[in-house]
């Protein structure tokens, strides 16, 4: 089993090969330059690589995206195993990100609480306490009444 340095150096190199081959050596329409490499994670025997990819689109330029990256799967293979020099060049297994996914929800998530705390704001701003504006009892209030018991 290689160490998680040596993983991590070709994980980096796959993802910068991968990524100087779709933009210069593919030729393949549907890999345009709406397609980004993300990050990429290699397992431990240096056997399996997963490369984590965006596009910017719509569903159905994110599908032929997917199928664009899958056809051209052992040209990077190729490309990868001429650069790294390694023994086996890891199998390359391409995932579509969740980040801006997940990004958008986030942002969803936000604009709500920020309408919900701007409703709060309008509702309270007429608001009066229902009590005294300070419930708490002071020390010289204490002693007045404690004068006025006896």
């Amino acid at each position: 089993m290689a160490d998680n340095a040596r993983a991590k150096r070709l994980a980096d190199l796959i993802r910068e090969v991968v990524a100087q081959k779709l933009q210069r050596g593919i030729k393949d329409p549907r890999l345009g330059s709406h397609v980004t490499i993300t990050d990429t994670r290699v397992t431990g025997d240096l056997r399996e690589a997963t490369v984590f990819y965006t596009v910017y689109g719509d569903d159905e330029e994110r599908a032929a995206a997917a199928a664009g990256l899958e056809s051209a799967k052992g040209v990077l293979r190729s490309a990868v195993g001429a650069a790294a020099g390694v023994k086996f060049t890891p199998t390359l297994t391409f995932v579509a990100d969740a980040l801006p996914d997940t990004a958008r929800t986030i942002e969803e998530l936000l604009d709500k609480a920020r309408a919900s705390d701007e409703k709060v704001r309008e509702v309270s701003a007429g608001a009066t306490y229902a009590g005294e504006a300070d419930p708490y009892r002071k020390p010289d209030e204490d002693e007045d009444e404690d004068d006025s018991a006896e």
